[in-house]
């Protein structure tokens, strides 16, 4: 695979270029240190990347902030406790506090030099608008859950993307995707005949936030992080 190839990269935002799992973790203190529950952070994340897709799969019509304030009472109950009304809305509220990975912005703005860039991300509008303040970057073309009317890893989210894009003159061949999560995006999207790029923030440290998919896709190329890519797109 050359990069020479593409045309466009397509990204998911949360988990790839937005720190989700310190903001999901930041969001979630305060609930632990009232419940007075001693949990470490893998665990944290782990019960939220079961809550998120259960949540995602039984009601994908719901806006992003609602359905992160649904995680978190499947998350708290998983935990051995409670959680008020109050502490799931302010849980949901929280994606504009999480914060970016410090080698996003950088990379986005270097990479933005040679191709058009895309979000395509489980989101709604509002909130990935102020995610965007922390990317410094403007992107082409954004489509997000909240249009689409479902999450990844469901089929339609992608097949709306290559339509949309196809739409504007850039063929799904054109397109590479650029993603962290093995079970939202790559599963998906090497299906449907994707290029794909794994950048894999975790390194080895178990699934995270991201619920783990028992048959890894096999993706056309692995980065550690966004400035690793960056630097062999820069290399090619």
């Amino acid at each position: 695979m050359s990069f020479k190839d593409f045309e466009a990269l397509s990204f998911d935002c949360y988990g790839t270029l937005i720190d989700w799992e310190t903001g999901i973790w930041n969001a979630l203190r305060p609930w632990l240190l009232r419940a007075d529950l001693d949990v470490d952070r893998d665990t944290a994340l782990a019960a939220f990347g079961e809550a998120e897709s259960a949540a995602q799969k039984a009601t994908p019509a719901r806006f992003y902030p609602a359905l992160l304030a649904d995680t978190l009472p499947a998350m708290t109950r998983k935990l051995g406790q409670e959680c008020t009304p109050e502490e799931a809305e302010a849980f949901g509220r929280s994606v504009p506090d999480w914060p970016a990975f410090p080698d996003s912005a950088d990379a986005l703005n270097r990479l933005r030099r040679r191709f058009k860039l895309v979000i395509l991300s489980n989101v709604d509008v509002a909130s990935f608008c102020e995610s965007a303040k922390r990317l410094e970057t403007p992107f082409d073309f954004v489509f997000t859950a909240q249009e689409i009317g479902s999450y990844k890893p469901t089929p339609r989210n992608f097949e709306y993307m290559a339509e949309k894009l196809a739409a504007h003159g850039i063929e799904k061949t054109k397109v590479l995707h650029v993603a962290q999560s093995l079970f939202h995006d790559h599963q998906e999207a090497t299906r449907q005949g994707f290029a794909t790029c794994w950048i894999d923030r975790r390194q080895g440290q178990g699934g995270g936030a991201t619920k783990p998919v028992e048959d890894a896709p096999k993706t056309d190329r692995v980065f550690p992080s966004m400035a690793a890519f960056v630097e062999a797109v820069d290399a090619a």
